[in-house]
């Protein structure tokens, strides 16, 4: 076991990647995966053991700290960010399997594992486990990581019918293709991952419905705070901090230009006017700092509630998404103010408010960042309606 670093100095570690990360952040654009230096970087300020057990050296950090060091990886570059929240969602997903498992992939130190919720593969039962085929799309980071937690459906002649699973298959075993061309989020290296025939051992399955509900298989996890959190709020509230660190970016790279620019003042003595950029400043602020509340909201609930142990309400859980939806649209509003009050000369590749504004626009059409899903969601269930009702 060793001594988790202090909240603080997570997020002053990955405060002080910023100026690495900007400076690779073409490179890992141009190139469809993570910078080598950033890699090593992040491998060094221990941010692949923030959510892995105590006991395998890790740090079992809480949401909030998370949130707030996933911001400051943004600020330096978006894909950069995503693919490293990706790591530590589908890492916390391994600590939910038989704590054999977990000795078998925790036995790499600073394992990555990237991961597929979409059940878009087959599992079929044979002796000893299960024969999986099929195929993933937008795998993050795939291609940098040790193993892969993705979702398919059991389909078992002896049950009722078809049920969703959770395996976990080490990358070796999977093919890549190389299809990740995208306008944003180009470095997060989203290619699919292909199944063919592969061998999962049974201990390597987990059925999804406890995963959803809180009903885990570790067994060494159980007295561990952060491991008993639902898992979709736990994810929601991991990547939400993307957006704002973008927004953040976006509002730094402006005021770093700001000064090269030829703005055009009035005099407004008795006037209640002001300049234009002067107001497309303030209302982009105030949508940042929004941004960030929303976030820092959900990240907060996740942790008061594992560490107070009382059940999730549908309505909280909602409450949540809402938060994610609310984030992404906030954050995108910023950037889309600056980058337009930063006039044409940011349409060139190599002003970096160009990449910001093409990666924002990239997760807010995610399927489960997409504002207007999330909102509907928290509306519906705010009205007194199942999540799934269609019409009032």
């Amino acid at each position: 076991m060793v001594e988790t670093p202090s909240e603080q100095e997570f997020v002053s570690r990955a405060s002080n990647l910023v100026p690495l990360l900007k400076a690779n952040a073409a490179w890992t654009e141009e190139n469809r995966k993570l910078h080598p230096e950033s890699l090593e970087a992040l491998t060094d300020a221990g941010f692949f053991r923030m959510r892995i057990p105590k006991r395998y050296g890790g740090h079992e950090v809480g949401l909030r700290t998370l949130s707030e060091t996933v911001t400051e990886l943004a600020r330096g570059d978006g894909s950069t960010a995503w693919t490293a929240s990706v790591w530590t969602i589908s890492t916390w997903i391994a600590c939910l399997f038989p704590d054999e498992v977990q000795d078998e992939i925790f036995s790499t130190p600073d394992v990555r594992v990237c991961g597929i919720l979409s059940p878009t593969a087959t599992a079929t039962p044979t002796a000893g486990g299960y024969i999986v085929n099929g195929k993933w799309t937008f795998n993050s980071g795939a291609q940098q990581s040790h193993w892969n937690t993705n979702s398919a459906i059991l389909l078992d002649p002896d049950a009722d019918g078809p049920e969703p699973i959770m395996t976990a298959i080490p990358l070796k075993d999977l093919e890549i293709i190389d299809d990740w061309h995208t306008s944003g989020l180009r470095g997060t290296g989203s290619v699919s991952t292909v199944a063919q025939d592969v061998f999962v051992p049974a201990e390597r399955v987990l059925k999804m419905g406890p995963v959803l509900h809180q009903k885990y298989s570790s067994v060494k996890n159980a007295d561990s705070p952060i491991f008993q959190a639902p898992l979709l709020p736990t994810a929601c509230a991991t990547v939400s901090a993307i957006a704002v660190g973008l927004a953040k970016a976006a509002k730094e790279n402006f005021f770093e230009r700001l000064p090269g620019r030829k703005i055009t003042y009035t005099d407004y003595t008795n006037q209640s006017e002001a300049p234009l950029t002067h107001l497309q400043v303030a209302e982009a602020t105030i949508k940042v700092d929004e941004s960030s509340f929303h976030a820092l909201r959900a990240a907060d609930l996740v942790d008061a509630k594992t560490a107070s142990g009382e059940e999730w309400t549908l309505e909280e859980r909602a409450r949540v998404r809402l938060d994610l939806g609310a984030t992404c649209q906030r954050a995108k509003e910023a950037v889309d103010i600056l980058a337009t009050a930063s006039g044409g000369s940011s349409a060139y590749s190599s002003v970096p408010m160009q990449r910001i504004e093409r990666d924002i626009r990239v997760v807010n059409l995610h399927a489960v960042m997409h504002p207007n899903t999330n909102l509907e969601l928290y509306g519906r269930i705010a009205c007194g309606l199942g999540p799934n009702t269609h019409y009032l």
